[in-house]
């Protein structure tokens, strides 16, 4: 049955899940602006990481001097750092900035360099490489690939939509009404992804991390009912409740393609390629899970009878834990 089959792939977003990555890796921004030859208004906002400041701290090139006082901001999201510098007689090409701290998180952090003649040089910072060099513009091809690395990396670290999309897996036994439910789910997220991105909605985050945990509860239940046999309104027609979280899922995956820095050039490839990434992800991700369930039938492995009741309650279990931990943080908790 599909709810052993999958009992691997369940395993794996449980290990990764530890603690849950989904949306606590929002990310961070340098905006440098040229006001003069030798002078640029730097402002560094490094978001609230796991409900503390972030660990990551920028580090500018040692010929940078500030001119004034450096500020401090704290906002609901993020702590705003800004700082007026003269770069001497060096020129900003070249220059390097580096984040020490970045490499213990998992935090990207998106940079735009603003000249004066107004031409504007964007780059993205990971943790795997927490340093940038300023240069000139970047080509076609290193956005396109930067976008898609950047919407694939926040797919597979975001257990919750992975859980939840093994959520449908469990529920939905016909191959035909699969295709028709995660084809539902994408064009649900993709539709709330590019109305976020181009800034006509938005939705705060602490309550939509609650609702998305939610959804997940939601389908734990629901699970349990088909392997009884019962029926549903999911079960009956789970590409409609794909489609209807589906739409919320796709606010989350916004959360992971800030705008802010972003120059509106860029904007339609960045959401472009963003949403390729998170659907190449998804793929991979349930093609996976498929192919499993393929080679344990070919095998003839047997689980336990006891096993049958892991995939369906861990669902459940996960969406209840992180609900009460989610609301608890929406109402000023910190955990």
């Amino acid at each position: 049955m599909m709810h052993l089959i999958l009992r691997f792939a369940l395993l794996l977003i449980i290990t990764c899940s530890v603690p849950a990555l989904a949306h606590e890796s929002q990310p961070g921004t340098l905006e440098i602006n040229q006001l003069t030859a030798d002078r640029y208004d730097v402002i560094w906002r490094a978001p609230i990481y796991y409900g503390k400041p972030h660990p990551a701290r920028i580090q500018l090139p040692e010929n940078w001097k500030d001119i004034v006082q450096p500020t401090e901001r704290r906002m609901a999201d993020s702590i705003v750092f800004h700082r007026v510098v003269d770069i001497g007689t060096k020129s900003v090409e070249g220059a390097i900035l580096r984040f020490p701290g970045l490499e213990s998180t998992i935090t990207d952090i998106y940079v735009r360099l603003t000249r004066l003649d107004a031409t504007i040089m964007t780059a993205v910072v990971r943790p795997t490489s927490p340093s940038v060099e300023l240069r000139g513009e970047r080509s076609w091809s290193t956005t396109t690939i930067t976008y898609t690395g950047l919407g694939f990396q926040h797919i597979m670290l975001g257990v919750d939509h992975l859980l939840f999309v093994l959520g449908l897996l469990l529920i939905v036994s016909n191959r035909v009404m699969l295709i028709k439910t995660i084809t539902s789910f994408t064009l649900a997220h993709s539709i709330t992804l590019a109305i976020a991105t181009l800034g006509y909605a938005s939705a705060p985050l602490p309550p939509l991390n609650a609702a998305i945990a939610l959804s997940i509860l939601f389908l734990g239940p629901e699970i349990v009912r088909s392997w009884r046999g019962e029926t549903s309104l999911t079960i009956r027609y789970p590409w409609v409740v794909a489609f209807m979280f589906g739409l919320l899922h796709g606010f989350g995956f916004a959360s992971g393609l800030s705008t802010t820095g972003m120059p509106k050039a860029e904007l339609p490839f960045a959401l472009l390629f963003f949403n390729v990434g998170v659907e190449l992800g998804q793929l991979i991700f349930v093609f996976a899970a498929l192919a499993m369930a393929r080679s344990f039938k070919i095998l003839e492995v047997r689980w336990p009878v006891w096993a049958e009741a892991i995939p369906g309650y861990t669902v459940g279990s996960l969406g209840a834990y992180w609900t009460i931990q989610r609301t608890y943080i929406l109402f000023g908790g910190v955990l």
